[in-house]
């Protein structure tokens, strides 16, 4: 396997996925425990979340970190707090791999998370219209305004 190298530029957003491991409906139904996680981050690391869609199986969101180079551990932070305190019923019928057993990973999220830098601005629109489309790809909603695991929800609410 390949080295993989992160990007780190200055002054830019990420667009991150996160996914659970083999795909598991876990994040909905623990969303309490995934805010918790963010939170926790967050008094650890600066960074603003810009817009986030979270589904069952996987999250998407934009996060600019005041140091580039911390964005690898706010993320590392968010699943390690996530997957410490997940109940552990939702995770013992997921299969994992030997090397994972081993390793004593509990069987939360996919190791690797997909990251890409924000370079302009029809860059950051292609991203927020994916985004926001995301539910509706997956048949969980009509449109994003029916999809209250997202900023675009919060922000339609605060403006009723």
């Amino acid at each position: 396997m390949a080295n993989y190298k992160r990007v780190y530029e200055e002054g830019y957003s990420y667009f991150i996925t996160m996914v659970t491991h083999r795909r598991q409906p876990t994040l909905v139904k623990n969303i309490d425990l995934l805010r918790k996680s963010f939170a926790y981050s967050k008094r650890k690391f600066d960074y603003r979340i810009e817009e986030i869609v979270i589904l069952p199986d996987h999250l998407h969101m934009i996060m600019t970190p005041v140091n580039v180079e911390e964005y690898p551990k706010i993320i590392g932070m968010i699943k390690s707090y996530f997957s410490r305190y997940v109940d552990i019923e939702d995770t013992m019928w997921v299969q994992q791999s030997e090397s994972r057993q081993k390793q004593r990973y509990k069987p939360v999220w996919q190791r690797r998370y997909y990251e890409h830098v924000i370079r302009d601005e029809k860059d950051y629109r292609e991203k927020i219209e994916y985004m926001q489309n995301n539910p509706v790809k997956h048949g969980l909603a009509d449109d994003i305004l029916g999809w209250k695991y997202s900023s675009f929800f919060k922000r339609k609410v605060s403006a009723v």
